[in-house]
């Protein structure tokens, strides 16, 4: 029996009668229940406080009391990403719900499906600015796929159902239900609609098929396509669809930072990452592409550079569930909506028709200009010289020694970058960080809510000392409610991505990037903040420790690890685009740029 089953099954005994009393508060726990939903990020507050009642008394919904509302955010989208269902959070009124506003938004940019649960004061008093209010709703509008003001406790099992159906159907996201106080502590009935039914909420899934068959002709046409895919493919589950049509086309495959772990990156066809930080051989491929195949892809500008000047010469076919997407920042010559796995399932299909017709793609020669540019160009990097610790090294043999099925989550910057760059994913939903927003301080909560998802897998949360500062407090959570992530903090006493665009564009000009004034002084000693939240502590200064470390923080089951890498503070990320420029000037750690000739 799935945990699902359980939470159903459970729900079922503790269906209340037709006419039994309840108070809007235990509605929202019975509606909680009745979803399946198996655990809820939260802090109690004022306008909340109501629903926490009845919460404890509930054999199916475990809260996780959290130490700062944003680590419930990040957690539930933590939970979301590795186990494919909604992700719960709550919090009270005014700055417990304006706390949710960073994930909520993160949640949108990246399309993960969760449902944030938050107090608001009584309704009579909703608009008199009164103690702890904060129109969550409309600050929440622009990044929310739709959001609730419930002050009529019998709309509660209603609404509760609404939302995760929005959430976690069409193009996943953030859905926000505003519970009034009074709402909460009034008395109604308790009543499980059978069915969602949203007038208006029809997402389209399966694509049309004249465009899938156009696409199809286009592929059979073209002399150098690319498949470019993005999280999409990974939120429709559609890995193995993709990886039959690349096996079968042998199409070179580039997958953005949110499409990391959709093929896996060993996969011969496989080019890693474009974008500002991607490969060589990625981003030189889509720059000579004569078609571009985008899977749940949205044309993001750290993957185009400067927009006018991407794929210059190629055809576009955009299969993507949101039509809003498709032709906003590239006109798609064919524009499919429909969900990544149905689209693939039937784009398959249409392909080996064309085939069966006599028209078959020939992409020889395609392949030994991306071959060359694949060996010309790969990946690595420099070892500072010093006997320091490099990070990429420390990122690389994370990823090289980690046990099967490990989830990786991280913060956002130069760590971000590395962890995708040198660890192979080989599985969607291993890989989990915030893309479009960029949130410094997501990588431990989201981690405590991989964990939360799946107890039986290492979660390791690669971080940077900046990053891990703005959310290490989740860490006594994790130990309190027994989360054994693992934290590999890339300490370079910087906030360094700010610190390689200083060395770059702005001469050297060191602002406000250093985290402390003397290397010698560590301000916080990490080991020392793990052993106070009692995880275990570990320091590693010295390349030829940097495996035995490792090895030692993997054994460690029973608690949180917090290893402290102290790596050079100039190291830098490369490839590069800068920002705002073409592709065209990709440079690689000499500088080099372009690597190709552009007058064809």
């Amino acid at each position: 029996m799935t945990p699902s089953d359980v939470a159903g099954s459970v729900a079922a005994r503790r269906t209340p009668a037709a006419d039994q009393p309840v108070t809007g508060a235990q509605s929202l726990v019975l509606a909680l229940e009745h979803q399946g939903v198996e655990v809820v990020f939260g802090i109690p507050g004022g306008a909340i406080l109501p629903a926490y009642d009845p919460l404890l008394d509930s054999v199916s919904v475990r809260h996780v009391l959290v130490r700062h509302e944003q680590g419930a955010g990040h957690a539930a989208q933590g939970y979301a990403v590795a186990t494919g269902r909604v992700g719960v959070c709550m919090a009270t009124s005014g700055p417990g719900a304006t706390n949710l506003v960073t994930p909520i938004a993160d949640a949108y940019m990246d399309s993960v499906p969760i449902v944030a649960i938050t107090g608001q004061v009584a309704s009579a008093s909703i608009g008199t600015d009164a103690f702890q209010e904060a129109d969550i709703r409309g600050i929440t509008m622009p990044i929310t796929k739709h959001n609730y003001l419930v002050t009529d406790p019998a709309d509660i099992p209603r609404v509760i159902a609404e939302a995760f159906h929005i959430a976690g159907t069409g193009r996943p996201g953030p859905v926000l239900v505003d519970i009034s106080k009074d709402a909460l502590q009034a008395t109604t009935t308790f009543s499980w609609p059978e069915k969602v039914e949203l007038a208006g909420y029809h997402p389209v899934t399966r694509p049309h098929g004249k465009q899938v068959r156009e696409a199809a002709r286009l592929i059979a046409e073209a002399k150098r396509p690319v498949l470019y895919v993005g999280g999409g493919v990974i939120r429709a589950g559609a890995s193995a669809e993709l990886r039959a049509l690349v096996d079968h086309t042998n199409i070179p495959v580039v997958t953005t930072l949110m499409g990391i772990g959709a093929l896996p990156d060993t996969h011969p066809a496989h080019l890693g990452m474009p974008g500002m930080h991607g490969t060589v051989a990625a981003v030189t491929a889509l720059q000579r592409s004569d078609l571009l195949i985008s899977l749940g892809a949205r044309f993001d500008d750290r993957v185009t550079g400067q927009l006018a000047t991407f794929a210059p010469h190629a055809k576009v076919v955009h299969a993507d569930i949101d039509p809003a997407e498709i032709s906003k920042n590239r006109t798609a010559d064919v524009p499919i909506v429909g969900d990544a796995r149905e689209v693939l399932r039937e784009l398959l299909p249409a392909v080996q028709a064309e085939e069966a017709e006599g028209h078959r793609g020939d992409y020889t020669a395609w392949w030994a200009e991306v071959d060359g540019w694949r060996e010309t160009y790969p990946l690595g990097y420099t070892d500072a010289g010093d006997g320091s610790v490099s990070p990429q090294h420390v990122i690389e043999r994370l990823g090289a020694l980690a046990p099967e099925h490990t989830i990786f989550t991280s913060g956002v910057g130069q760590h971000q970058m590395w962890a995708a760059q040198f660890i192979d994913y080989a599985e969607p939903n291993t890989w989990i960080n915030s893309g479009g927003l960029g949130t410094m301080g997501f990588s431990v909560p989201a981690a405590m809510g991989a964990k939360a998802g799946q107890p039986g897998r290492t979660v390791w949360a690669v971080d940077g000392d900046g990053c891990f500062q703005m959310t290490n407090q989740e860490l006594a959570t994790c130990v309190i409610n027994d989360f054994p992530i693992k934290v590999a903090v890339i300490n370079n006493g910087n906030l360094g991505m700010v610190r390689q665009w200083q060395t770059l564009f702005y001469g050297e000009r060191y602002s406000n990037t250093k985290l402390h004034t003397d290397a010698a002084r560590r301000v916080p000693d990490f080991v020392k903040l793990a052993e106070a939240y009692g995880c275990v502590g570990l320091r590693c200064e010295r390349p030829e420790d940097v495996d035995a470390v490792i090895a030692q923080a993997n054994a460690i089951t029973d608690r949180p690890v917090v290893v402290d890498f102290v790596v050079h503070q100039d190291a830098m990320v490369w490839p590069m685009v800068p920002a705002g420029v073409s592709n065209d000037a990709i440079q690689n750690a000499r500088g080099a740029a372009p690597v190709w000739d552009r007058e064809e």
